[in-house]
């Protein structure tokens, strides 16, 4: 089983967020384990991801892929980190400057969203990477 820790500042406030997440983690479910840790400051989402074995920063300034492209690179990452990766997803100002030098960067979009909204992008996205790699319809 993958197991995807997703860090990130501040909790989601909307309960149709709340929901949309909630459907793809039980699509995920057997597969792929999610767990939520919310912190309040850039220090503490620092102090948190240096304590990860592999960690993915998402940032606008990061790598962009296609969905094909996103399915290949998690594989990859799954493999090599073990099946066990995390992801940091920074507050209102994005991801400290010190942390985008030791991590590395993948961005959704070259358009900006709220971390709320990051994170069920990213999340619709793995289970989309997941379906992409063993041949389902969703993606077409």
């Amino acid at each position: 089983m993958i197991k995807i820790k997703i860090l990130s500042i501040g909790k989601t406030k909307e309960a149709w967020l709340e929901e949309a997440i909630a459907e793809y983690e039980k699509r995920l479910k057997g597969k792929v384990f999610f767990e939520f840790v919310w912190l309040k400051t850039d220090d503490q989402l620092l102090a948190a991801a240096e304590k990860e074995n592999f960690v993915i920063g998402l940032d606008p300034q990061g790598k962009m892929f296609s969905s094909d492209a996103f399915a290949e690179f998690f594989h990859e990452q799954v493999i090599f980190a073990g099946s066990k990766i995390s992801f940091v997803i920074g507050g209102a100002t994005g991801l400290p400057q010190k942390f985008k030098t030791n991590i590395p960067l993948i961005s959704l979009s070259l358009m900006t969203f709220t971390h709320q909204m990051t994170r069920l992008l990213l999340v619709e996205q793995i289970y989309r990477a997941t379906e992409i790699l063993k041949g389902s319809n969703y993606h077409k």
